[in-house]
């Protein structure tokens, strides 16, 4: 009768588990100067999302030290519609979402296992809504839009110093270099669906939570640690990485 009531309570001991604790979830811990936005854009995700799997309102406020799960919650849940901009232009189908895998770090800073975010493919040159972009900064291409060689946005040519401005108006939601790969970093909020991104630059010229109008000086063109002086421009729709070649007008247009 003992080792019975044993096995009885060892195996209701195994079912107390905590609520929402999955193997499929990412633990990100909150640095001191990240923002909800930053953390959202390292993983590939919208901000509301990641605001909506944690609870968090706007203005979406968060706090060095507080824990936040970045992969969905829930598998087999479909993600919600993708309702496309309205605009002149006819918009490519998205891919289908890629699902969460099975298992992931434990903390932000092992990236592998991370579900890769999931990207437009190519198509006829897009405008989003309300949004007329320019180019960031002048300079030839170094590199294009190729997802599936790691490159999320462009690499544009310049020097030492060279003006970065916004591509278009909004709101900075993140200035500074705590996202890896970036160098010293600036994310603008365009609308509830786009951002952009600006990085590698010698010097930050504007604050988290200032307005900015399309034009305006936000920046100093830097180097990406290799001698190349250079600005990484990207555009994400929704979390999602798109060529900014569909965006901007054509150069020298």
């Amino acid at each position: 009768m003992l080792l019975a009531l044993t096995a009885v309570a060892l195996g209701g001991c195994g079912e107390m588990k905590p609520m929402g604790a999955r193997s499929d979830l990412v633990s990100y811990t909150v640095k001191p100067g990240d923002t909800l936005y930053s953390i959202s854009w390292r993983y590939g995700y919208d901000h509301r999302k990641v605001a909506a799997w944690n609870s968090i309102p706007p203005p979406y406020n968060i706090h060095p030290g507080q824990q936040l799960r970045i992969i969905a919650p829930y598998q087999g849940v479909p993600e919600e519609r993708d309702d496309r901009p309205s605009g002149p232009a006819t918009v490519a189908s998205a891919p289908a979402p890629q699902r969460t895998p099975t298992t992931a770090p434990a903390t932000a800073s092992a990236n592998r296992g991370v579900a890769a975010p999931t990207v437009e493919k190519s198509g006829p040159r897009l405008q989003s809504k309300d949004i007329a972009w320019r180019w960031p900064t002048s300079g030839s291409l170094l590199a294009k839009f190729a997802p599936a060689n790691g490159k999320k946005g462009l690499d544009i040519a310049g020097r030492r110093g060279q003006e970065v401005v916004a591509a278009a108006g909004g709101q900075v939601v993140y200035s500074g270099n705590g996202l890896i790969g970036y160098g010293n970093l600036i994310i603008i909020k365009h609308n509830d669906h786009y951002l952009s991104a600006y990085g590698y630059n010698r010097r930050l010229l504007v604050k988290e939570g200032t307005e900015v109008k399309q034009g305006e000086k936000i920046a100093e063109m830097g180097d990406n640690g290799k001698t190349q002086y250079l600005l990484h421009f990207e555009i994400r729709r929704d979390g999602k990485p798109v060529d900014p070649l569909h965006y901007l007008p054509k150069q020298g247009s």
